[in-house]
């Protein structure tokens, strides 16, 4: 009988689920896409309930003393001279922050269910094109739409999967999930997005506390592997249109720097246990970008994804 009523409890979930996503597209034009539409999920929030931020303010890292902790967690970006940080605790409440860093047009992304922070270029087929929160998710992962065609966008595919702009692709900029300490240790002259966001929220309170360690997820996916606890942080890393996954758990375990073969090219991962950051450089030197976030979500989307393994 118990096992009966959860199957009526998750069914009446989905069914739930499925009747908000049908209210929410109905703002969206999902007549050209390239996911299944009824795989699409009302995350809750509706359109833009979840805040976008568009005009961010930063200060000096000496400045954030009164707000930021040592081993707050941040997603840092240094590109064109400039150096940023953008604390988890305050992306976990907008979620997307359309920024610049020197000229160029940047799309900050942060999905807390995923724990992907990922950073795109904003310059889409020649335009400069911003973002907010469309409250819908696609395999768990949030799904952006652009203000100017409302079409939405997957986060962790890179790409529109509905709308008039499906199909086209956004490119990813390296990044680096790390802690504020670490951060500050490698960019001392890094700014930081400011809790002066004009919104009233709590940022020090953390609205997912709990989610991290349990292995229960809040919405469905369709590919999962149970090699890994599903919150498990990887990096994961795209070559040439092949997947390889780096658990940090391998990492951990593994002599430093790893160095790698993958998909004919060498890498070399980073991985500081401490502050639990990891980075991929190519033979040259250059940092390559990659997506750190859960074992679920990478595996979600890349089901035929390779994974590093410490040699026995």
């Amino acid at each position: 009988m118990l096992r009966l009523n959860e199957k009526k409890k998750t069914l009446f979930f989905r069914i739930v689920l499925v009747s908000w996503a049908v209210v929410f597209l109905s703002g969206f034009d999902t007549s050209k896409h390239s996911i299944p539409v009824d795989e699409i999920f009302a995350g809750g929030p509706p359109k833009d309930g979840i805040p976008a931020l568009s005009q961010p303010k930063f200060v000096a890292a000496k400045k954030a003393g009164h707000f930021m902790k040592e081993g707050d967690r941040v997603l840092g970006l240094a590109r064109n001279g400039q150096v940023k940080a953008y604390p988890v605790k305050i992306l976990n409440w907008h979620e997307i922050v359309n920024d610049t860093i020197g000229s160029q047009a940047v799309v900050v992304t942060f999905c807390p269910l995923c724990g992907t922070g990922m950073v795109f270029d904003g310059k889409i087929n020649g335009k400069n094109l911003t973002f907010g929160v469309s409250g819908l998710l696609y395999q768990s992962d949030m799904l952006l739409y652009d203000r100017k065609t409302d079409s939405l966008w997957s986060q962790i595919k890179g790409s529109a999967v509905a709308g008039p702009m499906t199909g086209a692709r956004l490119k990813l900029l390296s990044s680096t999930q790390t802690t504020w300490g670490q951060w500050k240790k490698m960019h001392p002259e890094t700014f930081i997005l400011s809790q002066k966001t004009c919104y009233s929220r709590d940022y020090d309170r953390d609205p997912y506390r709990g989610y991290y360690t349990s292995s229960r997820l809040m919405f469905g996916v369709k590919n999962k592997n149970k090699a890994y606890h599903p919150k498990a942080r990887v990096i994961g890393l795209e070559l040439g249109g092949k997947f390889k996954a780096y658990p940090f758990s391998e990492l951990a375990k593994s002599r430093q720097p790893v160095m790698d073969k993958f998909n004919g090219s060498s890498v070399k991962v980073i991985f500081d246990k401490q502050s639990q950051t990891a980075m991929i450089r190519n033979s040259k030197g250059k940092e390559l970008p990659s997506v750190v976030g859960f074992w679920f979500a990478w595996f979600a989307f890349h089901p035929d994804t390779q994974v590093f393994k410490v040699s026995q």
